[in-house]
């Protein structure tokens, strides 16, 4: 009887070894995720704003209009650069959490 105690004692251990492995592997590869899509959101909202500058350009006629479309242009890059800074550094902060969390 207490044999079958210390073998499901050690069965239970090898689950919660299991289960803790898991979730650090899951919470080391959030970085690396919210990273590529903080990327991805950059590259996207820069490829618009480029987009939407050129064809401002095109039909602007004053430079003074063409000065103005590229600065709203850098602006909107900008933008766009801080939310997807802003969303690395809370994905971080969520991953930080979870691992303090469960250890």
């Amino acid at each position: 009887m207490d044999e079958k105690l210390i073998q499901r004692v050690l069965e239970i251990e090898k689950e919660a070894q299991t289960i803790h492995e898991t979730a650090l592997a899951e919470s080391l590869a959030l970085p690396v995720q919210a990273e590529k899509e903080a990327d991805a959101l950059i590259s996207q909202a820069r490829s618009e704003a480029e987009e939407e500058a050129k064809q401002m350009v095109a039909s602007a006629e004053a430079k003074e209009e063409c000065a103005q479309i590229l600065a709203d242009a850098e602006q909107k890059i900008h933008h766009a650069e801080l939310l997807g800074t802003a969303n690395f550094d809370r994905a971080v902060s969520y991953v930080l959490t979870r691992v303090i969390g469960r250890e």
